[in-house]
C-alpha cells in the first residue's frame, strides 16, 4: 500500500505555492488571448513554393505592422494559418496583405480561407467563455452537494478551482494562445476533475460505514489504493489519446490537447492530494455521515 498520506501536508504546501503564482500571473501577466477573443483576421494560405517557409512567412507579415501575428503550419508543408490583430482595423487589410505577399515571394499563395472577427463578437465570445466556464462550476457545486456531505462538496470544489486556476497559470507563464478551443477543454477538465474526485469520495464515504474504528487520515489513504489501478488505468489511457493528438494532429489542436494533457495530470493530482485532504482537514468521521443521513 503506498502511503499517499504521509505526504498531505507538503503536496499541499506545493500546491498553495502553484494557485498564487498562477493568481498573480493572471494578475500582473494575464493571458494571451487569440482572435476568437481579441478580435483580428485569420487567414489560410497554401504556398506553391516549397521554398517558403513558417519564419520568412512571418517576418513579413512583421513588416506589415498589423500588430500581433501568429504564423503556424497547418496540416500540409504548404499549407500556413496566419492570424493578426488588425490594430487600425483597415477594411481593405486583405488586398494589401495580397499585395505585400506578392512582392515578397511573388505570387505563389492561394487564400484558401479567410475570417474576421470583430471587437464586438470577441467581447461578447469571452463573456460567453467566462460564464460558461462559471455555470460549469456552480453547477457541479450543487450535484456535488447533493450526492455527498457538504465536507465532500467542498473537497471537490477546492480541488476544481485547483485544477483551472493552475491550468490558466501555466498558459499565461508560458503565454499560449487561448482561444475558444482552449475554454471547450477547460469545461472537460472540469468534467474530469469532478469525475475522478467522486470515484474516491464514494470509497471513502463506503469505508467510513465499514470502519469506524480508522480515522480519516487513514481511511483516505486505504480508499486511495483501493480506486489507484481505476484512477491509474482512466488516467494514463487519456493521455495516450491526448499526447498522439498533441504530437500528430496538426498546430490547430495543440492549444487544447495541451491543456487537456495538464487538465489530466491535475486533476488526478488534486483528487488524491486536494480533495481528500479537504476530509482530513474537517476531520471528516462515520457520525459525520450518519448524522447527515438521519437529517435526510
Amino acid at each position: 500500500m503506498i502511503a499517499f498520506n504521509k505526504y498531505y501536508n507538503k503536496f499541499n504546501i506545493l500546491s498553495s505555492f502553484l494557485i498564487l503564482v498562477s493568481l498573480l500571473l493572471l494578475i500582473f501577466k494575464g493571458l494571451n488571448f487569440g482572435i476568437d477573443f481579441k478580435g483580428g483576421t485569420l487567414i489560410e494560405l497554401r504556398s506553391m513554393d516549397t521554398k517558403i517557409n513558417v519564419t520568412s512567412l512571418r517576418d513579413s507579415f512583421k513588416q506589415m505592422d498589423l500588430g500581433d501575428v501568429s504564423v503556424k503550419k497547418f496540416g500540409n508543408e504548404t499549407d500556413f494559418l496566419i492570424k493578426f490583430e488588425n490594430k487600425d482595423n483597415k477594411k481593405n487589410i486583405i488586398e494589401e496583405v495580397k499585395k505585400k505577399l506578392d512582392k515578397s515571394f511573388g505570387n505563389n499563395f492561394d487564400f484558401r480561407r479567410v475570417e474576421n472577427v470583430g471587437p464586438k463578437v470577441s467581447a461578447e465570445l469571452l463573456k460567453s467563455g467566462i460564464i460558461a466556464i462559471s455555470v460549469s462550476l456552480f453547477l457541479m457545486l450543487i450535484y456535488i452537494w447533493i450526492r455527498f456531505e457538504w465536507q465532500f462538496s467542498l473537497g471537490a470544489i477546492v480541488a476544481l478551482f485547483h485544477d483551472v486556476i493552475v491550468t490558466l497559470g501555466l498558459f499565461s507563464l508560458f503565454g499560449f494562445e487561448i482561444n475558444l478551443s482552449i475554454i471547450a477543454a477547460v469545461l472537460t477538465i472540469v468534467g474530469y476533475s469532478m469525475n475522478d474526485t467522486v470515484v474516491i469520495f464514494d470509497r471513502v464515504r463506503e469505508n467510513l460505514r465499514k470502519y469506524s474504528d480508522i480515522k480519516i487520515y487513514d481511511l483516505t489513504n486505504i480508499s486511495i489504493n483501493e480506486t489507484l489501478s481505476r484512477t491509474l488505468i482512466t488516467s494514463i489511457t487519456t493521455l495516450l489519446a491526448l499526447l498522439s493528438i498533441f504530437f500528430f494532429g496538426g498546430e490547430i489542436l495543440k492549444g487544447f490537447s495541451l491543456a487537456m494533457i495538464f487538465g489530466v495530470i491535475f486533476g488526478t493530482y488534486s483528487s488524491i492530494y486536494i480533495a481528500n485532504t479537504i476530509l482530513v482537514r474537517l476531520n471528516v468521521s462515520q457520525r459525520t455521515i450518519l448524522k447527515d443521513e438521519e437529517k435526510n
